[in-house]
């Protein structure tokens, strides 16, 4: 990849990652404002069998359908072995791409028959309970329809149609719901998550539809190629089908792992809990949705481009990706997980002193007595492992080869196993209740985290790049975890001086005024010492613009 070409692809991550940014800021706060009230018009028993359970229900079917796929394809240029024109190569991607609606028709007739099967009965015998299932079912078909045009957008770069359609599909999934609740009665609150739901997956499928209306060819159809010195016909390109396959099959291990909290919660917790745990999952994990997950999936497409655009064009080319290409993804990679260490810094010297005076304001009085101000306060260490996790395993998942997917689903497979024995362990064994699932689950985003990152050594080893990547250069200097081990002490302190003093902002007020203080003077040690690297990190969003 010439450094023209990289800088441009760069922009283009850089313009959609921002733009993903803003979008999930824009309807996150919208969202989080109705969020507020739906949580004060349905019971704790009915936000937790939509929020965990049916949720846990959609993410499945769309997850295991479309994950394995959706990866692969952001790498064809460098999976594309055979001979042939553009028009054949983009047909045989189009194909590949059409692969998720047809797994999603049994893996979600398969995983609604098992949930309908193994619910509790306290959860089934709610008001319109089947009813609500099947709509959850439908509505993930809806969204699984869109898949190949969410496909070919990622792949041309159109990241616009992305933000614009979930951007409207996410707004009308909480006003349908929130509009639903407050017009009927309280029997029919299950059906007004659905019906928000099927708002949102109709929503995603007429916007893509809208915006990919001047090609809408995707029946499958065979391609022409050359092989040796005969032309072949194909219906799939063979190593593109072979990665999805492969991608396919380490996603079941994958959503586990990813999941596993909400699996374990909707079978050890009563429903009150499963509540309570989801709305402190919805608050806590609200930074995790408004800014790492559009940095992980637009680091994704980044990487993914950026990698396979510098494998060699001609077997007489070097084998070794070009520098220029190592270079960049190292220097993004490095970049971000530096920016991550400082979020972590500031979690772990701000989050515990001030959460319980937080959880007091922010939750409603009927889920303060749930398990969710214990959980908020482990989702001060989970919010940043999920970031330093959510971007290695981009990288991962980028520049892996088949026998690499292999290995680490072996390897999964030992973190699937550590992860329930911990979680049942904490939560049962030492009585943590449903914050020892959270711990669980930082214990086991860390271990994928650290495999992940042996993996990218070893990557650019292999590469002769080897000293591009080192974890030193993702640490602060030493004056700047000084000076946040000073404002962490004093924080503390204050906080144990006003022990006793009622939660409210204006009892609180000179606890907060040492916390102002304190987090500006962080900022400010990190802003002198390390304006380098603040440079770096604002300058291709300047660029990008």
């Amino acid at each position: 990849m010439s450094p023209q070409k990289s800088s441009s692809l760069l922009a283009a991550t850089l313009a959609s990652g921002s733009s993903l940014v803003l979008l999930q800021l824009f309807s996150r706060v919208v969202t989080f404002i109705l969020n507020q009230a739906l949580v004060r018009l349905v019971s704790p028993q009915v936000f937790g069998t939509t929020s965990i359970q049916f949720e846990l229900l959609l993410s499945s079917i769309l997850f295991l359908s479309r994950e394995g796929v959706r990866n692969a394809l952001l790498r064809a240029p460098s999976h594309t072995q055979l001979s042939m024109d553009q028009d054949s190569a983009k047909r045989l991607v189009t194909n590949v791409s059409l692969l998720p609606v047809l797994l999603g028709i049994p893996t979600a007739a398969i995983s609604a028959f098992i949930y309908l099967g193994t619910s509790h009965s306290t959860t089934s015998s709610q008001p319109h309970f089947r009813t609500s299932v099947a709509l959850y079912v439908l509505a993930a078909f809806f969204e699984l329809l869109s898949e190949p045009m969410y496909i070919r957008t990622q792949n041309e770069l159109r990241f616009q149609v992305r933000v614009r359609a979930e951007g409207t599909a996410v707004m009308l999934k909480t006003l349908v719901t929130f509009l639903v609740l407050v017009a009927a009665s309280e029997d029919w609150a299950l059906v007004a998550f659905a019906l928000g739901q099927m708002a949102y997956g109709l929503t995603m499928l007429v916007s893509f539809l809208v915006d990919c209306r001047d090609n809408l060819d995707f029946l499958p159809k065979r391609a022409s190629i050359n092989k040796g010195n005969k032309i072949e016909s194909l219906l799939f390109e063979p190593a593109l089908l072979n990665l999805s396959i492969a991608m396919t099959g380490q996603s079941l291990i994958k959503h586990f792992l990813t999941e596993g909290d909400k699996f374990l919660v909707s079978r050890l917790s009563p429903l009150a809990d499963q509540g309570g745990y989801a709305v402190a999952a919805n608050y806590g994990s609200l930074v995790a949705r408004i800014v790492f997950q559009p940095i992980e999936e637009t680091t994704r497409v980044f990487f993914s481009k950026t990698l396979s655009s510098s494998a060699p064009d001609t077997p007489s080319k070097a084998a070794t990706k070009s520098k220029e290409a190592l270079q960049t993804a190292a220097s993004v990679l490095l970049t971000l997980l530096l920016a991550f260490t400082h979020l972590l810094l500031l979690a772990i010297t701000f989050g515990p002193p001030y959460l319980s005076l937080a959880t007091s304001l922010i939750l409603p009085r009927k889920y303060l007595a749930t398990s969710a101000p214990s959980i908020l306060h482990v989702y001060v260490y989970y919010i940043p492992m999920m970031a330093f996790n959510g971007v290695l395993e981009a990288f991962f998942a980028s520049a892996a080869s088949p026998a690499d997917l292999r290995t680490q689903s072996r390897w999964m497979l030992v973190f699937s196993g550590a992860f329930v024995a911990a979680a049942v362990g904490l939560a049962r064994g030492l009585n943590m209740g449903d914050a020892g699932l959270v711990w669980a689950n930082v214990a086991n985003l860390a271990l994928r985290a650290g495999y992940a990152w042996v993996f990218i050594r070893r990557f650019f080893r292999e590469q002769g790049a080897g000293d591009f990547v080192y974890w030193r250069r993702a640490l602060p200097p030493l004056p700047v975890l000084a000076v946040f081990g000073a404002a962490a002490a004093a924080v503390r302190g204050s906080a144990a001086a006003n022990r006793d003093v009622p939660l409210n902002l204006v009892a609180q007020r000179g606890h907060l005024v040492v916390g102002i203080i304190c987090l500006l003077g962080c900022l400010v040690t990190c802003l002198a010492l390390e304006r380098k690297t603040v440079t770096q990190l604002i300058s291709p969003l300047r660029k990008a613009r």
